[in-house]
């Protein structure tokens, strides 16, 4: 029975109203969880026969794993460039572990720690079904196997780093992928990595990891916080530990900025984000890069923040 369910998913493919003149908008579902059927978008040029296998993009949206969806319009732009550039583009849905979790005002630092771990797991599991769904159909789609992607912004962000995180540490979620499958790069807008055992530790070296940070966002932290073995580690810590291993990555800083680079770079970075694609993913260069970017005369914003902080940020307590 599950087999015939699985294959009934597999053939499910809707193309929808879309009504955009470069796009061809395919939507599929990729796993059903909890009586929820799970949906991803494959976009691809609209019109054109594509003969030969290209890169795979695989998007997963913000919202702080209580909100978002996987085609909300302010994404369109930013896949169409991406697919005009001759990426394929999927964006997946992920079930959301915090849309229950009510205001936060009574959200204490140690309830928060466990349903944020128990949220970023529920999102990893999403994202391994959906690329291992995507791996099953890359002949089919023309997508090349060893080029695939992953891309993030805010949550999605945390759930694209955590991602390469588990396969680094061959984690007991890595099952769900194709044996021995690693991604080819890893995009983040705004992401972090949550630790429940202290500082992170990588047992390989990562795939090239790109991210874009405000070093004043309060919603997700820039460098790190910590209180006893739970930790939250930005871009900033995670840019200096790739460092120290001699692994190639691109960190993008952008100072006085907060919680908007969790999605500008998608308006605003399209030419640095298809150069690390192009030079640290495909061509395999061995590149650490780091990038500074400042808006002149923009008074200056709090950057210290605590757990707490986060909480009331991102719930509203």
């Amino acid at each position: 029975m599950r087999t015939i369910t699985l294959l009934l998913i597999s053939l499910f493919v809707s193309t929808g109203i879309f009504a955009d003149d470069s796009l061809d908008k395919q939507t599929y579902v990729y796993s059903v969880k909890d009586g929820d059927s799970l949906r991803l978008d494959k976009y691809s040029r609209k019109n054109e026969a594509i003969t030969e296998a290209g890169p795979c993009i695989i998007f997963m949206f913000g919202g702080g794993f209580a909100g978002g969806k996987r085609d909300d319009k302010g994404y369109i732009h930013y896949f169409r460039q991406l697919v005009l550039k001759g990426y394929n583009v999927i964006s997946i849905d992920y079930r959301l572990g915090m849309k229950n979790i009510g205001d936060g005002t009574q959200m204490d630092p140690m309830r928060f720690a466990v349903s944020l771990n128990n949220s970023i797991s529920m999102a990893v599991e999403d994202l391994f079904d959906a690329t291992t769904f995507v791996v099953n159909h890359a002949d089919e789609w023309n997508i090349q196997k060893n080029a695939i992607i992953t891309n993030g912004s805010s949550a999605g962000a945390i759930a694209v780093l955590h991602g390469e995180y588990e396969i680094c540490n061959k984690t007991k979620l890595t099952e769900r992928l194709p044996e021995n499958f690693n991604y080819a790069g890893t995009i983040a807008f705004a992401g972090a990595i949550f630790s429940t055992n202290g500082d992170l530790k990588w047992q390989t070296l990562p795939s090239p990891i790109q991210m874009f940070h405000g070093d004043a966002d309060s919603n997700v932290p820039y460098d790190k916080i910590e209180m006893y073995r739970i930790g939250f580690y930005g871009s900033k810590h995670i840019a200096a530990q790739l460092d120290n291993m001699n692994t190639p990555y691109y960190f993008y800083k952008v100072e006085n900025a907060a919680h908007e680079i969790a999605g500008k770079p998608m308006s605003d970075n399209l030419s640095e984000i298809c150069s690390f694609i192009d030079k640290l993913v495909l061509e395999k260069k061995q590149l650490m890069i780091n990038s500074d970017a400042k808006e002149i005369g923009k008074p200056e914003m709090k950057k210290d923040f605590d757990l707490q902080d986060y909480i009331k940020s991102n719930f509203g307590g």
